[in-house]
């Protein structure tokens, strides 16, 4: 990739935050690198992801939803934050995981299974420290009007507001943290319609078809390649792949972490996503929440994975750079 002076990136970098202050204090168009000096600068070398809310739990409480904690050298993001109020804030009390310090939260998009524990956890852990959960990092799309549904964030966004949070609004992909990249909202270039057809969105050229257009992921850039958590992957876990390497870089994908909505998948578009996460160069598959039993296997039996190497996702198991899957003990 092409290198571009120190003093051209830091000018770019001084004047995109000038920019940004500039939006208000409370709801704030995320910082984000023009696509030109979008370089890969720094190797996260300790990574640990840990699932805290998914369907499978042997400790804990397992329910419909998905939350994750990334802790990247040294710096902690919440990854969705659960279903219902209260089970990410007691998985986390049952596993002796630490969120006290945690800051930064990233939402995947709007619906309640992966936004409705975020009240909580922001009024638990403030009592500790008045920065926990201040800061919440969305993909453009997220606070749009729909309808037959409650869009959960739009309840929440004045509530939360009032109390000092910030919301950073995402139309790129943006590194939040050295090695730890945004995807912002997703290209949609194959055709993985992982959203269902009866919600639409409310437009000022009328009602279209919700197809949850905030969706993004989280990429951590590594020696190993890029770790990709999902919330949904309503986007597609494909179309989300292409777009890391399209607009980030066209670095391997060496483990993907999370929900890829491949529950109502057909055998045959099972297979054809195997085979381009083959291509992609995946090594490591962590299925959660949305993905489906059978498609996590079939993915595994196509790709010719290891036992180790592909496991359902359960409340308290991870993902290490060192170790690799850290399932629980029915994923195992």
């Amino acid at each position: 990739m092409i290198k571009h002076p120190f003093t051209k990136t830091m000018s770019l970098f001084f004047l995109s935050f000038i920019l940004i202050s500039a939006c208000g204090n409370n709801k704030k168009e995320a910082p984000s690198l023009a696509p030109e000096i979008k370089e890969l600068s720094h190797n996260v070398a300790d990574l640990k992801i840990t699932n805290l809310s998914t369907m499978l739990t042997t400790r804990g409480i397992g329910e419909w939803g998905y939350c994750a904690l990334v802790e990247a050298d040294g710096k902690k993001v919440l990854f969705d934050t659960g279903g219902l109020p209260e089970t990410v804030l007691k998985n986390a009390e049952k596993l002796n995981v630490d969120l006290s310090d945690v800051e930064d939260v990233f939402l995947s998009h709007n619906h309640g299974d992966h936004t409705g524990g975020l009240r909580t956890l922001r009024e638990a852990y403030k009592k500790i420290n008045p920065k926990a959960f201040s800061r919440i990092h969305v993909g453009k799309g997220i606070f749009t009007q729909r309808l037959n549904v409650r869009n959960w964030m739009m309840e929440m966004k004045e509530e939360l507001e009032a109390d000092g949070v910030e919301f950073f609004i995402y139309t790129e992909s943006a590194e939040l943290f050295p090695g730890v990249w945004i995807t912002g909202p997703i290209k949609r270039v194959h055709e993985e319609k992982n959203y269902g057809g009866r919600f639409k969105l409310v437009t000022p050229e009328g009602s279209i078809v919700d197809n949850i257009p905030e969706d993004q992921s989280l990429v951590i850039d590594t020696e190993k390649g890029f770790v990709t958590v999902s919330g949904c992957g309503h986007a597609g876990i494909i179309n989300t792949l292409e777009h890391i390497k399209a607009n980030i870089s066209e670095e391997k994908i060496h483990a993907i972490i999370g929900g890829f909505h491949l529950l109502n998948a057909t055998d045959e578009h099972l297979k054809w996503t195997a085979s381009k996460l083959k291509e992609f160069g995946v090594a490591k598959i962590n299925g959660a929440h949305c993905t489906g039993l059978h498609a996590l296997y079939f993915l595994k039996n196509e790709m010719n994975l290891a036992r180790a190497d592909a496991v359902v996702g359960s409340v308290g198991d991870s993902f290490d750079l060192e170790n690799g899957l850290n399932p629980g003990i029915l994923a195992k």
